[in-house]
């Protein structure tokens, strides 16, 4: 789905509208039919345009949204993510079918609240709705969605991160970068803007892959300190790259098996909507996977 697309504003507006109501239907009696009339579309119709979107169909997408969706990902799809890190952090990592190449600003930059550094910008239409992407010279920066808090919160949320550099406004710099993000084509480059902290925390998050969540605990051991769960947890809800840097795969986990969702800083309803996405279609590549083992 190319981020220019005015159909994907469209469907996520649509899908959005789904899911809240699917969400709301605790007895899971809304039928096909009958969600497809909320929506003022055939059945056929309706089931069309979200299993685009969503890759199955709107009752199938349903179990991937109840309140228990982190104890079943964390039950199913939870990664030990030091794993990962064993094996070594090289800086590339592999994304949603996507190659990411990052480079990170060095601490006296990021101390000098990047001064000097100008930054691109452009408003796009994505999967999850209105998207504000940002980026310098070396890739994209900052990554941020509008539907709920709104274009102007959204934009001095991610401005307000680095208050001393200079910002113009050019969609057609960055749109190749925000086209691969959430297209799946090409290389992604990213241009990584924290404190050192941070961007180890970040960078343990490219380690876990589509489909799969970790928690803050398996974060700070991974990155070599145990301890830092709460800082871990706060640099999580700083990561200003939203969804290539996966910090909606961060789940906050109970005493108990359970886990809970947690907060995201774009919306907890995006939050669910995104590790949705990815189960399902995760489950769909598990289902065909002996598919496509028989036809080679």
């Amino acid at each position: 789905m190319h981020p220019n697309d005015d159909d994907s504003r469209y469907h996520y507006s649509l899908v959005a509208r789904a899911l809240a109501l699917i969400e709301a239907d605790a007895a899971g009696t809304l039928t096909l039919d009958a969600l497809a009339a909320r929506m003022q579309m055939s059945p056929a119709h309706f089931q069309r345009v979200f299993s685009r979107w969503a890759g199955v169909s709107p009752l199938r997408y349903r179990q991937y949204l109840t309140l228990d969706l982190a104890r079943r990902l964390l039950a199913e799809r939870f990664t030990l993510i030091d794993a990962a890190a064993g094996a070594g952090l090289s800086g590339t990592g592999r994304l949603h079918d996507l190659f990411l190449r990052w480079e990170a600003m060095t601490p006296g930059e990021f101390a000098r609240a990047a001064e000097g550094l100008v930054i691109r910008w452009g408003w796009f239409a994505s999967p999850f709705g209105e998207a504000l992407a940002m980026g310098t010279d070396r890739g994209l920066c900052g990554l941020a969605f509008a539907e709920e808090a709104g274009r102007a919160a959204a934009f001095a949320d991610l401005a307000g991160r680095w208050p001393a550099a200079r910002f113009r406004e050019d969609a057609e710099a960055v749109a190749p970068w925000v086209a691969a993000a959430f297209a799946g084509r090409g290389e992604a480059r990213l241009h990584l803007i924290g404190a050192p902290f941070q961007i180890k925390v970040w960078e343990a998050l490219l380690s876990v892959p589509s489909g799969q969540v970790t928690t803050y605990s398996e974060i700070a051991r991974a990155i070599g300190n145990p301890r830092a769960v709460r800082a871990v947890g706060t640099a999580v809800g700083r990561n200003p790259v939203s969804w290539l840097i996966p910090c909606h795969r961060a789940l906050r986990k109970s005493a108990g098996p359970a886990g809970h969702l947690g907060g995201y800083h774009w919306g907890l309803a995006r939050k669910r909507a995104m590790l949705a996405w990815e189960a399902a279609r995760a489950d769909t590549a598990d289902r065909m996977g002996p598919l496509r083992a028989a036809t080679v």
